[in-house]
């Protein structure tokens, strides 16, 4: 392992035993797993360790039912009266950790049960794939004490229409999981009591790809995002070139011809 994976109070870390797979629970329940400053650290630890590692797939979610109700307020308060400096030092936690769900070389998960609110649906939105309960609940409440979403706008209106994104983001509004998946914000909702059994079909088929594709695919998709059309098709044939010369597409092939299961290197072999 080239990076310890983080382990605490309020984060639980799990690894599986190719460390392919690596499983971040917020273990905050008596706080909603509210973000505070130990949780984004960790967080960003476990993204550091993945990327430095053979992960292919980070899980993210909340223990006790709940996935995040955002930023911790307590925490917020301390700043109170330390200047615009540190509010922006505060704030900054959350940004960094977005950036980084993004640059990742593993695909994340968010595995979103209960209540994904505030900076936890901007969590949510900055990653890959968003897995939902039937009985999860989404929006941004921090109007609701004068404060605007502005961290969780980014992720969010690149998902969301930005019409429905603008209700969404002014008006505090909360929206169930089967609403949230009409507007394009999650990938798949199931119904609660099939939720693990789900989740664990599809972190086992994302793990099953190619590390090589996984990376490059990632990058590209979020590379060519902001891309007008003919810039981002020419960019995508060189990707594709690259990603086809790879040994991993060899061995792909080969597996495929030969009807077996490939037998792919971790990234860095």
């Amino acid at each position: 392992m080239t990076e310890p994976y983080p382990d605490g109070d309020d984060l639980t870390v799990a690894v599986s035993d190719d460390e392919v797979v690596v499983r971040a629970t917020i273990d905050r329940p008596e706080e909603r797993n509210a973000l505070n400053e130990s949780v984004i650290e960790g967080l960003s630890d476990v993204l550091a360790a993945a990327n430095a590692g053979p992960a292919r797939v980070v899980v993210i979610r909340g223990a006790g039912g709940t996935f995040c109700s955002g930023g911790d307020l307590e925490s917020m308060a301390s700043h109170v009266g330390g200047g615009p400096q540190a509010y922006r030092e505060g704030f900054a936690g959350l940004a960094d950790l977005m950036e980084q769900l993004i640059d990742t070389s593993a695909l994340v998960v968010a595995a979103v049960e209960g209540y994904c609110l505030a900076g936890g649906m901007g969590l949510a939105a900055a990653c890959d794939i968003i897995v939902a309960s039937e009985d999860a609940t989404f929006g941004t409440p921090e109007v609701d004490v004068g404060l605007f979403p502005a961290q969780a706008l980014v992720p969010i209106v690149q998902t969301v229409h930005e019409k429905r994104a603008l209700k969404l983001l002014f008006t505090g509004e909360q929206i169930d999981a089967e609403t949230a998946h009409e507007i394009g914000f999650t990938s798949e909702v199931v119904p609660g009591r099939e939720f693990e059994s789900e989740l664990d079909e599809l972190v086992e088929e994302l793990a099953a790809s190619s590390p090589v594709m996984i990376e490059m695919g990632k990058r590209s998709f979020y590379a060519q995002r902001d891309m007008g059309f003919h810039e981002a098709l020419s960019y995508m044939r060189e990707i594709i070139a690259l990603v086809a010369m790879s040994e991993d597409t060899e061995e792909g092939i080969n597996a495929f011809l030969m009807n077996e299961q490939p037998d792919w290197k971790q990234r860095g072999q």
